[in-house]
């Protein structure tokens, strides 16, 4: 890690002033985001209404879940699906994605290492130091974006107090996500085809990963953090 530290007020009060923020905006527009983000009919029809700027309006609407990294990518993922097809969905989420990751890597980068100790609690910022501090950073950045259940949208902000510089950081971190973007599309595809069979086989393999990635996740952190140790060392 490059230990960038700000002494300031600001860098120390902004997390906390940020999710003010977000919690007033989503309490203001909560009943349009509650429809959005749990019915998938209803994300399609608001998209649909906007004609030409749908695509656009999905794009914003992946972004805005990435730097709201509490609310689940999966669900606007599979929408992306379900409105659009596999690869044109895959295509529209991932631009999203990947200005969300900028955003969060910029925000992580400009405000420093206060910031991100209150995104993340100490310890768990420790574990993915000693990944991104490593030689081989890029491959644990990928590793960590590849395994469900790891929380890459706010892993982000952590990359930005890094030394990986953001081209780097975008091309692992997205090679990472793409088999769960390309899997979350196909779910909504299926099911918009009708295919509910074929949905529910990859629903149930996505959620095994996940939940595993999920219940593990210090475990992997600590394995990923090993093997770099190792490749370094060789």
């Amino acid at each position: 890690m490059s230990g960038r530290r700000r002494g300031s007020w600001f860098a120390y009060f902004a997390f906390p002033f940020f999710i003010a923020l977000l919690l007033i905006l989503v309490y203001a527009f909560r009943s349009m985001l509650l429809s959005m983000f749990l019915d998938r009919d209803a994300i399609r029809d608001w998209i649909r209404a906007r004609s030409t700027f749908g695509e656009l309006a999905f794009i914003g609407l992946q972004l805005i879940q990435v730097v709201i990294f509490v609310i689940p990518g999966e669900v606007v993922q599979v929408a992306g699906g379900f409105i659009y097809g596999v690869w044109k969905g895959s295509a529209l989420s991932l631009s999203g994605i990947v200005l969300g990751s900028i955003f969060n890597f910029a925000v992580g980068r400009a405000l420093g290492r206060p910031f991100v100790e209150a995104v993340f609690t100490q310890e768990k910022l420790g574990s993915i130091e000693r990944i991104l501090a490593a030689g081989r950073a890029s491959a644990g950045i990928f590793l960590l974006f590849l395994i469900p259940g790891i929380p890459k949208d706010a892993l982000c902000y952590a990359a930005g107090i890094s030394r990986i510089g953001l081209p780097a950081f975008l091309v692992v971190s997205t090679l990472g996500r793409v088999p769960g973007i390309i899997g979350s599309s196909f779910m909504g595809s299926a099911a918009y085809a009708g295919s509910y069979r074929a949905a529910f086989i990859v629903l149930v393999i996505a959620s095994a990963l996940f939940s595993f990635g999920l219940l593990y996740k210090e475990r992997i952190q600590r394995c990923i953090a090993r093997i770099i140790r190792k490749g370094n060392r060789a």
